[in-house]
């Protein structure tokens, strides 16, 4: 195919249908997604990922999600290896932040980009890391129970203060996915933290990992750990989080990647101590 130039792009929100194009791109960059992320990531907001073509066929792509009414998210910047150089991802990403439009937006920008977010307005709030290794099934932790449906007012409002907006669909779509394994840690009936294990293209993926102290996250890991027992997994944590770090560390995971949280302008104030790993790097 002939490289076009930027004006030869047609730049169109994408549907549930053109995922398995953009999951599939993200997987060659080693980003590594869910199998299943589509569905719960368009609950959350079904006009939030743009897809940019040249005669009909898919050579860019970027997600911007809202999250209410002052947040929204950024991600699934791509562009196919063999037109890049050629301003198709910036032709894309200018017409999909317009979707965000006063918002606040976030992203999680891979190192490679970072100089390119600063110049567009984003600032640096951390930096995660992706920890990956073998899942070894430890104890068996007290109080750990999977989530049901009945947990959904308690988790959404957990989660929301956790996270710089509330994400009530996405969070009910996460939590029931087939083949999303999801925990709840509980104290007296209060919940304490919850997380999420879930297949990815090369590892099963953590995320969220959420909770109130570490030996609660602990208990949460152990437990997913025990699910995946054998199999290859990954978290990715919060630099600042230095339990979350040490907890990944005494599971015997290491660093294999890393991005940075950037924001373009202040979030909601919320429970990044809690947070041990994050739950998606394309929605936050």
């Amino acid at each position: 195919m002939t490289a076009a130039a930027p004006h030869d792009l047609v730049v169109t929100q994408a549907t549930l249908a053109d995922w398995p194009v953009i999951s599939a791109w993200a997987a060659a960059e080693g980003w590594n997604p869910g199998l299943s992320d589509g569905p719960a990531f368009f609950a959350q907001d079904p006009d939030g990922f743009f897809l940019g073509r040249i005669d009909g066929e898919p050579v860019s792509a970027v997600s911007v999600v809202n999250h209410g009414p002052a947040f929204a998210f950024l991600g699934c910047y791509l562009v196919r290896p063999d037109l890049r150089g050629h301003g198709h991802g910036l032709t894309t990403w200018k017409t999909a932040l317009a979707h965000a439009g006063n918002r606040v937006i976030g992203l999680d920008g891979v190192v490679a980009q970072q100089d390119n977010y600063r110049q567009s307005g984003f600032e640096l709030a951390h930096r995660t890391i992706r920890f990956t290794g073998t899942a070894v099934e430890g104890g068996t932790p007290t109080g750990i129970r999977p989530a049901v449906p009945a947990d959904l007012a308690a988790l959404t409002a957990y989660d929301s203060a956790c996270h710089p907006a509330d994400r009530p669909r996405f969070l009910a779509a996460w939590l029931t996915t087939p083949g999303h394994h999801a925990l709840v840690r509980e104290d007296g009936g209060r919940v304490t933290g919850y997380g999420v294990l879930r297949p990815g293209h090369d590892t099963l993926r953590i995320g969220p990992l959420f909770a109130d102290t570490a030996d609660d996250a602990q208990a949460l890991f152990a437990a997913l750990a025990a699910a995946a027992a054998g199999r290859e997994v990954a978290l990715d944590v919060p630099e600042p989080n230095a339990a979350g770090v040490a907890l990944a560390e005494a599971a015997g995971l290491r660093p294999s990647f890393e991005t940075a949280r950037m924001y373009t302008g202040p979030v909601r104030a919320h429970a990044k101590e809690r947070v041990f790993g994050v739950t998606t790097l394309e929605l936050g």
